[in-house]
């Protein structure tokens, strides 16, 4: 396993793990090719963005992105393949690792419900709701984390 920064070849794999691993937690089609305009990862995104990919073998099964504007995680992502293995806590650590060198002292998280679990256990805190960007009407668990 390796962690290393997405190129813009790598587009099309990680919209793929987003949409997939978005589904994962069970979502209905329309559900989810409503938030596929969201899932999907452009050559632009990655170039304004710190992205990184995850390598299994020869293939890509994960990656992460952070908003430093924003000081936000845009997205954690693991083939479901893959879940429940260790790998996002690999992930994770990496992250971690990456914001410090970048000075970031603390992020937030809009967090998928399903995956708002997997971020207490890393150690966010929970501080409040915020809307989906795709569903107004529905809330996200917002997460805040502190970088040490």
């Amino acid at each position: 396993m390796k962690i290393r920064k997405a190129d813009n070849t790598d587009c099309n794999r990680l919209s793929t793990i987003a949409y997939n691993s978005k589904s994962y937690w069970g979502y209905s089609q329309d559900f989810l090719d409503k938030c596929k305009e969201d899932l999907t990862v452009t050559v632009e995104y990655i170039k304004n963005n710190p992205t990184y990919v995850m390598i299994e073998g020869k293939e890509i099964v994960a990656f992460y992105s952070f908003s430093l504007s924003n000081e936000q995680l845009d997205a954690l992502f693991i083939d479901p393949v893959y879940i429940g293995k260790g790998f996002g806590q690999l992930l994770w650590i990496d992250l971690m690792k990456r914001v410090k060198e970048l000075g970031v002292k603390q992020f937030t998280i809009d967090s998928d419900p399903g995956a708002e679990g997997f971020y207490l256990k890393m150690g966010a805190e929970k501080v409040g709701y915020t809307p989906s960007t795709v569903f107004p009407q529905r809330s996200l668990p917002l997460l805040k984390v502190k970088v040490t």
